[in-house]
């Protein structure tokens, strides 16, 4: 199974030349940058692990992808994304989320189904990769 969170999610992964792209748009708006990181990417777990500082006022790409390269040799077997904030308004504003790296193996979800009050059906996912203790998960 194949996660699918963020922008271009149901497109083969990207390059690292289409990924410096993405990049150089975010620059050219004036977004700022963070990296984030996780092992449990449950579509409710919005608190990923954030790789160093956001970075702001990028000039150029070269150190966006130094940073994502740097966390990619650091955790080559976990979930990476890279997301774009807009201040426009005074307040930052998610633009832009894509994962950038993925692990070798990506176990998937269950959906768990519960009856409720006056037979109601509640679903719930839960990941495979959970099942492990943190830092084995892949």
């Amino acid at each position: 199974m194949r996660l699918t969170q963020g922008v271009f999610s149901f497109l083969s992964d990207l390059t690292d030349e289409q990924i410096s792209k993405q990049v150089d748009y975010a620059i050219s708006n004036k977004w700022s940058i963070n990296i984030e990181y996780t092992e449990d990417p449950h579509p409710r777990n919005s608190y990923w692990e954030l790789w160093g500082l956001p970075l702001f006022d990028i000039k150029d790409n070269a150190t966006v992808l130094y940073e994502i390269n740097n966390c990619r040799k650091k955790y080559p077997n976990l979930y990476i994304k890279l997301n774009a904030y807009d201040n426009i308004r005074g307040t930052e504003s998610c633009v832009l989320s894509f994962i950038i790296n993925r692990p070798n193996s990506e176990p998937g979800f269950a959906l768990l189904r519960s009856e409720d009050i006056s037979r109601n059906q509640k679903y719930s996912f839960h990941s495979y990769a959970v099942d492990k203790p943190e830092g084995s998960r892949y």
